[in-house]
């Protein structure tokens, strides 16, 4: 057993409900926080408390949602431009019944910005979707994200191509290198601080530096 799979072995089983999900998305091939990142991610919220998120990439619902698990008080924005998985989203959180928690918007995330500034400002920012869009999905959400917020992206690791991306076909290398250049201008930026854990698929903690 290789540290992952003890990891992996001291979470707590999954309900009905969100073990449907995850066969939805493994069925349908539909990319979805793998279990160590997004027990991580719960934990920061239950941490963090915040109020107010927006997430950047909703796929099927299941991260949405499985904040909402950890935060039950929260309101959730979240935009997928999909139109498959935004039906897909849509009839998982009213099964859950969470329609009233969780506001789901279809659109490209990079066209829809007006219509998500109304509903700011957020506590948290989730950024997990195109990953060569990372940086342009920052600069045009963060200005969003309240003095005290956090701002966290997934996927930073890129099955380890990030890294090293020799054993990578050409498209994996395309993806990993923009995602590499994300890292290195956001851990570099004066304006935040960020850290990047070495869990699940790499998730970057960014926080803002205080004026």
């Amino acid at each position: 057993m290789n540290q992952e799979e003890y990891l992996q072995s001291l979470l707590s089983k999954p309900s009905t409900a969100v073990k449907k999900m995850e066969s939805q998305a493994e069925e349908h091939r539909v990319p979805i926080m793998e279990p160590l990142g997004i027990d991580f991610l719960m934990q920061l919220l239950r941490i963090q408390q915040p109020k107010r998120i927006l997430e950047i990439g909703t796929a099927i619902g299941y991260s949405a949602l499985r904040m909402l698990e950890a935060c039950p008080g929260s309101q959730i924005i979240t935009v997928e431009r999909d139109e498959q998985r935004y039906k897909d989203a849509l009839k998982n959180i009213k099964d859950l019944n969470a329609e009233g928690q969780i506001h789901v918007i279809h659109g490209d995330a990079l066209e829809v910005a007006s219509t998500i500034e109304k509903e700011g400002p957020f506590d948290l920012l989730f950024i997990d979707a195109a990953k060569g869009k990372y940086e342009q999905f920052f600069h045009m959400y963060s200005p969003m994200v309240s003095d005290a917020g956090v701002i966290v992206s997934d996927n930073v690791l890129f099955k380890g191509f990030v890294a090293d991306d020799s054993e990578a076909n050409p498209r994996m290398a395309k993806i990993a290198n923009k995602i590499r250049s994300f890292n290195e201008w956001l851990v570099q930026h004066p304006d935040y601080y960020t850290t990047i854990v070495p869990i699940g698929d790499g998730v970057a903690i960014t926080k803002k530096k205080e004026s």
